[in-house]
C-alpha cells in the first residue's frame, strides 16, 4: 500500500508533526509512506495538520481509498486503527 502524506504549512503547530509520522511509520513497516505528489495516484492520503484547523488542502491529490486527517498527537491510535482497516480491505 502506498500512502501519500500531506503536511500543513506549519504556521501554528502544537505538536511535532514529523514525530507523529515517524511513530505511524514505525507501526506500519508494510505501508510505503511518501510525500504526496499531484498527478500520482496514492492508495490513501494522510493529512497531518499542526492544529485543530487542519487546513492543508488535499483535493488536488488522487486516492483510491480516501483521506485520513490527524491534527492532534492524541489521534495516533485512532489513525492507526483506520490504517489497519484500510490496509486489510
Amino acid at each position: 500500500m502506498k500512502c501519500g502524506v500531506r503536511f500543513c504549512g506549519g504556521c501554528n503547530p502544537r505538536f511535532n508533526r514529523r514525530a507523529v509520522l515517524e511513530e505511524i511509520e514505525r507501526r506500519f513497516k508494510d505501508i510505503d509512506f511518501v510525500i504526496a505528489v499531484e498527478g500520482v495516484p496514492h492508495d490513501l492520503l494522510l493529512v497531518i495538520g499542526g492544529c485543530t484547523n487542519c487546513c492543508a488542502s488535499y483535493e488536488q491529490f488522487d486516492t483510491k481509498q480516501g483521506v485520513l486527517k490527524i491534527w492532534d498527537q492524541n489521534h495516533i491510535d485512532s489513525i492507526c486503527d483506520e490504517l489497519e482497516k484500510k490496509k486489510n480491505s
